[in-house]
């Protein structure tokens, strides 16, 4: 690392006069030799080594033992996620910390804290080599009469000690940051003298303005808060470069005890607003008396600080998704995607622990726009909760062709505490758009959305729209066949579908059986296919179970009984509009780390789900949903409005409902479900209206947005033309 400054100066280009403590630091800073550096120094506390027991043998071999020097190394600082306006401004979603610490330059460190610091801590700092003899002497005699180590440390021996601390918080278990911590702090002769010797090392590698800048970055200054920049900030919001003589001075107080002198702790009785800080107060105002004693401040710049009083402006730091309020659910899922990325770590533990140290800036997919339309809507149609109901809703926006997450919106307050989750079921941590491992829930059934993988099966295998098969309802359906478990029976079982407008059936065509969301027609379909493809061609649209167990494949499962994610719903309504080619989600478009290195981050995968003439054929049956068939209440709704593709869906009881649908560059889906228990929204209303129909309201105010922002082309479908029987809603 390149110095600031120049060794043995005082910041002004003039070597300061040095008296005798400074001409034998100097002395040690210059000696090659680590046993003669040894041997200088027991020399110098020969008196107290020998009341204290300490052997000058034992002494050099502490000091023929360690390394040259501890190297500056990057700290452990936040990292930021940031969501980006149209206009490309970032917007600060959350910031992760274990430490909260912005690492800064020389140049961002105002000359009041380096003064505050030198002459608090260390007034010799531009004169020694490393050790303060006359503060090591005077500190070794004290130790003598109290019993027990005291003062004496260099600014640079602090700073070792600092980083033998910080090293012991990146060891795996508590045992082993425990016994670290132990030996780096032990208050000692020996640990003492390594970390005299350690200090010596620094001073021959690094510029003097080098090791004040670090210290200042390093340093801790109470509860979780590090560094000079962090410091400022929290206690009086602030920066490191605009503090004040009196400002600077009460952080480097905080400096030498954080646990006595910290500010912000009102309610203390030695060291709270009742009493004026006092504690802090006076070591402040000693710091300011060593400043005007060095000439670092006038007798009226000192005489101004003095009487102004210690008046903290804490802005409190919070660390978590907490802080990005409505958006809070999609930061969750970017830290749950980072957390399993392998590029962070060789476990998710690690992974989430480097991620909260390394000082990255995450720039994630998350379109402002669309976002705020989900949460207004969300807000506008249904509540957060419902007496005797424990009522969810979600919304899902992915980018079609790239797989980026655009919107990602639930009904529900985002908290991970648990004490505040009791206090009513509007909050919660479970995203409901997610799968399992990635903080949702063990998923949803989409009902007739699941029809379109049967769908794609049905057009893949060489069947056409027009086909039409046996759809009456029936106590016994017979045999299905199954290429991966053996045919499956369903006259033992007693399974008796019924459709949703209880039609009586007959011949549908496939494409009636679309439009007008049929089950019997579906599974008439099914019994001319092999439900192992028809659970491969889901899978092939990125369709799993948010619980992580694999689809099911039984009959049942053709009009979707497999819980899922909204999210993988979304994912594959974008493959569909995309020409049958699939694309995974993806939530971050660009990463940065700490040293403003671009960092890799996951990408999406594509891949071919369906030929393009199915996708065809697909986008053509799915279309005449939205224009004729039970997804038309959303699509009025929609303004522009562009050819859109859709399904919908409602469960068994209408448990839950869903709209589903996309554009030619925007996919979204809508879900209003039951979190818990069996509620009959068709027999239910929210203030906004029907609570079965709340889906019809919700999805064209996303999508109107989108068509707004985005544009849309038309898809790639071919005519077909209307059937001739009348097209009931779902």
């Amino acid at each position: 690392m390149a110095g600031n400054g120049t060794n043995g100066m005082n910041g002004t280009g003039v070597t300061p006069p040095r008296s005798l403590g400074g001409v034998l630091s100097a002395i040690l800073g210059l000696t090659a030799s680590s046993a003669v550096a040894g041997l200088l120094i027991t020399v110098s506390l020969t008196p107290v080594l020998a009341l204290t027991g300490v052997t000058a043998s034992s002494t050099i071999g502490t000091f023929t033992n360690l390394p040259d020097y501890l190297a500056i190394e990057p700290l452990a600082q936040r990292s930021n996620i940031y969501a980006t306006r149209s206009d490309g401004t970032p917007v600060l979603l959350a910031t992760l910390y274990d430490q909260n610490r912005v690492e800064v330059g020389w140049d961002a460190i105002g000359q009041n804290v380096k003064d505050a610091a030198i002459a608090g801590e260390d007034p010799r700092f531009y004169e020694h080599g490393g050790v303060d003899m006359q503060g090591t002497v005077r500190g070794a005699l004290t130790t003598v009469l109290k019993g027990s180590v005291q003062g004496g440390s260099s600014i640079t021996q602090q700073y070792v000690k600092n980083v033998l601390v910080q090293r012991c918080e990146t060891l795996a278990t508590e045992a082993e940051i425990a016994d670290c911590y132990d030996d780096a702090t032990r208050t000692t002769v020996t640990r003492k003298l390594k970390e005299m010797r350690l200090a010596i090392g620094v001073e021959k590698k690094y510029a003097k303005n080098d090791i004040l800048r670090q210290y200042l970055n390093i340093a801790g200054f109470g509860g979780r808060v590090y560094g000079i920049e962090a410091a400022a900030d929290y206690y009086f919001s602030s920066t490191a470069a605009t503090l004040t003589a009196a400002q600077a001075a009460s952080l480097t107080a905080i400096v030498n005890n954080p646990d006595k002198f910290r500010l912000d702790r009102p309610e203390s009785e030695t060291n709270g607003a009742a009493n004026g800080y006092q504690d802090n107060k006076k070591r402040r105002d000693y710091i300011l008396g060593e400043m005007l004693r060095y000439q670092k401040i006038t007798q009226a710049e000192y005489d101004e600080a003095v009487a102004t009083p210690v008046e903290p402006v804490i802005n409190q730091p919070s660390t978590g998704c907490q802080t990005a309020l409505a958006d809070a659910f999609f930061c969750d899922y970017v830290i749950h995607v980072l957390s399993r990325d392998p590029a962070f770590g060789p476990d998710d533990e690690t992974r989430t622990k480097n991620l909260r140290r390394g000082g990255f800036d995450v720039y994630t997919t998350l379109d402002l726009d669309l976002q705020h339309a989900a949460v207004t809507t969300l807000n506008e149609n249904v509540p957060k909760s419902q007496p005797g109901w424990d009522v969810g809703a979600v919304i899902s926006s992915v980018e079609v062709g790239t797989g980026r997450v655009l919107a990602m919106a639930q009904n529900k307050d985002y908290s991970q505490d648990p004490e505040v989750q009791a206090t009513g079921n509007n909050w919660t941590s479970v995203n409901y758009n997610t799968d399992f491992i990635d903080g949702g829930s063990r998923g949803f059934q989409p009902g007739s959305t699941y029809k379109v993988f049967t769908l794609a099966e049905w057009l893949n295998t060489g069947h056409a729209l027009g086909e039409r098969v046996d759809s009456a309802p029936k106590s016994r359906w017979g045999t299905f066949r199954d290429s991966c478990l053996g045919p499956q029976n369903y006259d033992r079982e007693g399974w008796k579908p019924k459709n949703d407008a209880n039609e009586s059936g007959g011949n549908y065509s496939a494409l009636e059986s679309t439009i007008r969301s049929i089950n019997t027609g579906y599974i008439g379909m099914a019994k001319r296919l092999d439900l192992c493809g028809i659970r491969k061609m889901a899978e092939s649209f990125g369709m799993h179970r948010a619980d992580g167990d694999p689809l099911s494949q039984s009959a049942a499962s053709v009009i979707g009984t497999n819980e899922v994610a909204p999210l993988s719903l979304a994912v594959a309504f974008a493959g569909i509009a995309n020409r049958g080619v699939t694309c995974s989600p993806i939530v971050i478009d660009r990463m940065v780390g700490a040293d403003g290195a671009e960092v890799p981050i996951p990408a999406s995968r594509c891949a071919e789900s369906v030929r393009p003439e199915t996708a065809r054929q697909m986008v053509a049956a799915l279309s005449r949903v939205m224009t004729g068939g039970t997804a038309t209440q959303s699509n009025t709704g929609t303004v522009p409005r562009y050819p859109m593709i859709g399904k919908t869906g409602t469960t068994d009881g209408a448990k839950d409902t869903w709209m589903s649908g996309a554009s030619s560059e925007v996919a979204t889906v809508v879900g209003v479900v039951s979190v818990t228990g069996n509620a009959n929204q068709r027999a239910m209303r929210f203030p906004s209206g029907p609570v079965a129909t709340a889906r019809h309201r919700m999805w064209p105010d996303v999508m109107s947005v989108a068509n707004r922002k985005y544009g849309g082309e038309p898809l790639d479908g071919i005519l077909i033309e209307e059937p001739d029987e009348d097209e009931d809603e779902e």
